[in-house]
């Protein structure tokens, strides 16, 4: 049987300030630290552009909101060292993410390749365009996007891949029948099965260089 959770929200099992977290995971090792800049390398460019999934993170009056984004690799356009664009497409409609940017612009990305253990995350801020020529850029099969949030990074580093290690999520056995976990409903419809990707994808690059391409982009820029 499972304890009570109840038990364990009082008295000195709860952490309430820096001090005591300090006191059980130490300080942040500098590796760590250091990998973290402030504009998108020429590395980090090569993973974004051959991403083709990015969870997308918002903050509004409401609450906090986590949302997925997908599209054939390079859908994000990465504009320049300080800039990205995601096209919003069609979806359920709840645009939760994008109620929350147009009250409180901080956004956070975290970018995923299938196979790869590294991502790559980014913290900035964003705004939400409707211009008629730069949605049109971003259309896929005669239909544009309703939207394109740009965002402009404030930080950007990767993740070691040992949370996807741990999950094992790239392996066959983290594989779930359709059946185990698709929702009982559909909110919205199915896609259609992408026929070409955008004009500005990026080849993968091997897996193996890709790695370490993204470790030393740390320490590039």
């Amino acid at each position: 049987m499972a304890p009570d959770a109840s038990s364990h929200q009082g008295g000195d099992n709860l952490i309430t300030s820096l001090e005591a977290l300090e006191a059980i995971y130490g300080e942040s090792p500098e590796a760590a630290l250091k990998k973290e800049i402030d504009h998108i390398s020429d590395l980090y460019r090569t993973f974004i552009e051959a991403a083709p999934f990015v969870v997308v993170a918002t903050v509004g009056p409401e609450g906090i909101d986590c949302s997925p984004r997908g599209d054939p690799a390079g859908f994000v356009r990465v504009v320049d060292g300080k800039t990205v664009m995601i096209p919003d497409r069609r979806g359920n409609n709840r645009v939760d993410s994008l109620r929350n940017v147009v009250r409180d612009p901080r956004i956070s990305l975290l970018f995923l390749i299938p196979g790869v253990g590294e991502t790559i995350r980014i913290n900035g801020t964003a705004q939400i365009s409707v211009d008629p020529e730069l949605c049109a850029s971003f259309a896929m099969h005669g239909k544009n996007p309703s939207s394109v949030l740009i965002v402009t990074v404030g930080s950007i580093y990767y993740q070691c891949p040992k949370a996807l290690v741990r999950s094992k999520l790239w392996t066959r056995k983290a594989v779930y029948r359709a059946t185990s976990c698709r929702p009982p409903a559909r909110s919205c419809r199915p896609s259609p099965r992408a026929k070409s990707t955008p004009a500005n994808t990026t080849k993968p690059i091997r897996s193996g260089s890709r790695t370490r391409s993204t470790r030393a982009a740390a320490v590039s820029g």
